[in-house]
């Protein structure tokens, strides 16, 4: 690990980066600011390991923006696996019911997409960040826990069907920040009377953002300083 210096300025913006499956949000930005020895480095929204995509990376004076740039609409595209559920709604998690999705068509699972746009109140999973007296929840589900939990109002904007091939969908969704979309196919999953959980997540846009401005990390990190600086999003236009 590289040792920063605190007197040498960091720049300021923001870099769109393209988060690989395994990675953790957090493990981007310590390898962002270790590389270029940077001193102040934040994110503006996490991605679960699995999930693929656009994350912002905030640097310098662009840590500040934090607030509005996590305030943003999200777009995701996912993949959703019917007759599964799990104890994390994705298939990181532990199987708990198994269910022959065979009968499902595809004018059903659209009428039951139909009913899940709009504002509503969503619970969200005990797997998740959100923290109850200061320890995250996922934490707790570790120890088997289940504690009860305050619905969050969201809002999908868009949730289009891509493709099925059964027992998978491919699914577009445009939502509220805070939403979680394994939530949206577990849901999907009981009202189609199956079961479902969320096979595959890459986030396409994130506020103003869109994935096709984004580098990839491995890329990002054969850059030096000034290359970095050249490619920042200046914290003037955000």
């Amino acid at each position: 690990m590289r040792k920063r210096n605190p007197h040498q300025p960091d720049p300021d913006g923001i870099l769109l980066i393209d988060k690989p499956q395994e990675w953790t949000s957090h493990d981007a930005v310590a390898k962002i600011r270790n590389h270029f020895q940077l001193n102040k480095v934040g994110h503006g929204g996490t991605l679960d390991p699995n999930a693929t995509g656009l994350i912002a990376i905030l640097i310098g004076r662009g840590t500040k923006l934090s607030a509005k740039v996590m305030g943003g609409d999200k777009t995701y595209v996912g993949e959703i696996l019917f007759g599964v559920e799990t104890n994390s709604q994705d298939t990181d998690g532990d199987v708990t019911v198994e269910k022959d999705p065979s009968g499902i068509t595809e004018e059903q699972l659209l009428a039951e997409m139909k009913k899940a746009r709009g504002d509503q109140m969503q619970m969200p999973p005990m797997v998740s960040a959100i923290k109850k007296d200061g320890v995250p929840l996922y934490k707790l589900a570790r120890k088997g826990q289940e504690i009860e939990r305050d619905p969050r109002f969201i809002h999908v904007y868009k949730f289009a069907l891509l493709d099925f091939t059964p027992p998978r969908a491919t699914v577009e969704v445009k939502c509220t920040k805070g939403t979680y979309v394994r939530t949206i196919a577990h849901d999907l999953g009981q009202r189609l009377g199956c079961g479902a959980c969320l096979s595959q997540l890459r986030r396409t846009q994130s506020g103003d953002f869109d994935l096709s401005n984004a580098w990839s990390l491995d890329e990002v990190l054969t850059w030096d300083r000034n290359q970095l600086a050249a490619h920042l999003i200046p914290i003037s236009q955000i």
